[in-house]
């Protein structure tokens, strides 16, 4: 017997076999073991989704969940102050139960809108995953490193990047997968980032680090060694697959020529870099170019949520308006942006619904008056959807939401902490 069966939905397998348009999806110890018309199995649970759409889980390649308990906080200011007059200060006062809170607050509006695994990097890590692992959800967690060019200060950062490594990845029976997370080319001295590559290289992990989000970084690199990020990283062997490189708004054509080549993967997140006016990545240039794309929220200081299909049709209207170009980023390949191309940025077996892969499902509800009528479900997803038309999530298996009503995390209890966390945290930024 099945542990769940879910009948009568639009079936989107993001895959190369073709969507059902009345499919059933059969469910196993957390993996898909069945996609068809029609299934002759038996489940403990059985999901009737008429009039909805079932998917893969949206992947948010991207973010700093604790800064939930940012949200609002200091906007619509320039980079340079919002940073050093707002954020850091906030931030170096942040202690290990505010980034509970923050992250499970995080979890929560992730799984009430849809997506089933983050990559997040960002300090108090152990409490982040913490949160994960209470919350259900499946995360790529990174401890983020900066050194500065202070030997001392990277040593004693890589120490506990490592120590977040072997502790936690493979943690919460699998779901959470951690990786090395130096902060970015220009907060990071070359030397330490050569050390962090054979650390990660040795423990067999991922590394998730920002790349030329700003032109000042454009301008720093160019300055201190002559050439701009990526042909820095790529000198000191620095780029592969296993590299998560967020952003990427400051490319040259050669430098996405070297990230294609190396297999890079990246991160996009056009809401962020549009508020914080970083610039527009050359998003269509990368995915011409062979370059795997994925998407992200960033944190809620610079979106201010984190909900994915927002991200998915700013991502399309962003592209198409800068290119002049209306055919740029049709809906199906920015709906695999936010599923597939970010199991595969992250290398995980989901992304996509396929027998054999984990079983990671949300169902969307399309009878909804801002979905009325439907010609096409995949346009709808992206150009009309948003994260509130998500009434059921599942991950790995398990039932996090159903008809719209949490089962992992008690709403209310979450979102109470997350209140007496920022007023407190703001109390301490203030005295």
């Amino acid at each position: 017997m099945a542990d769940i069966i879910i009948k009568n939905g639009y079936v989107l397998k993001m895959d190369q076999a073709g969507d059902i348009k009345r499919g059933v999806v059969v469910i196993e110890d957390g993996v898909i073991t069945q996609i068809a018309d029609r299934t002759h199995e038996s489940a403990d649970t059985i999901i009737d989704a008429q009039g909805s759409v079932v998917m893969p889980g949206l992947i948010n390649t991207h973010t700093h969940a604790g800064m939930t308990l940012f949200r609002g906080y200091a906007d619509d200011l320039p980079l340079a102050e919002w940073l050093e007059e707002h954020i850091w200060p906030a931030e170096a006062v942040l202690n290990d139960k505010d980034l509970y809170n923050g992250t499970l607050l995080a979890c929560l509006e992730m799984i009430k809108s849809g997506t089933t695994t983050f990559a997040d990097m960002y300090i108090h890590m152990d409490e982040v995953a913490r949160a994960v692992e209470k919350s259900g959800m499946c995360a790529a967690l990174s401890y983020g490193m900066i050194d500065l060019g202070d030997e001392v200060r990277g040593g004693s950062e890589l120490k506990e990047g490592r120590r977040f490594v072997h502790r936690w990845d493979g943690g919460a029976d699998g779901r959470i997968m951690a990786m090395y997370g130096p902060h970015a080319p220009n907060t990071c001295s070359r030397e330490f980032l050569v050390k962090v590559k054979e650390q990660a290289m040795h423990d067999d992990a991922n590394i998730h680090i920002h790349v030329l989000e700003t032109e000042a970084e454009l301008k720093q690199m160019k300055e201190q060694f002559g050439m701009c990020s990526v042909n820095m990283l790529d000198e000191i062997g620095f780029l592969d697959s296993s590299v998560l490189a967020a952003h990427c708004v400051w490319l040259s054509e050669g430098d996405i020529d070297i990230l294609s080549k190396r297999g890079v993967n990246v991160s996009h997140n056009p809401v962020s870099n549009m508020k914080l006016a970083s610039g527009i990545a050359p998003v269509p240039k990368m995915l011409d170019n062979g370059v795997n794309v994925s998407l992200g929220t960033d944190g809620c200081a610079s979106n201010n949520n984190l909900d994915m299909f927002e991200e998915m049709k700013t991502s399309a209207l962003l592209h198409k308006v800068n290119t002049f170009d209306p055919t740029v980023l049709p809906a199906r390949q920015v709906l695999e942006m936010a599923t597939r191309n970010g199991a595969l940025a992250l290398g995980l077996k989901t992304g996509v619904l396929k027998e054999g892969y984990r079983a990671d499902v949300i169902i969307v509800d399309m009878n909804k008056p801002h979905l009325t009528p439907i010609y096409d479900a995949t346009s709808h997803l992206v150009y009309s959807t948003k994260g509130c038309d998500v009434r059921t999530t599942i991950v790995n298996g398990k039932i996090l939401m159903h008809d719209y009503e949490t089962i992992s995390l008690d709403e209310q209890k979450v979102m109470d902490a997350a209140r007496d966390a920022a007023k407190d945290l703001f109390f301490r930024v203030n005295t």
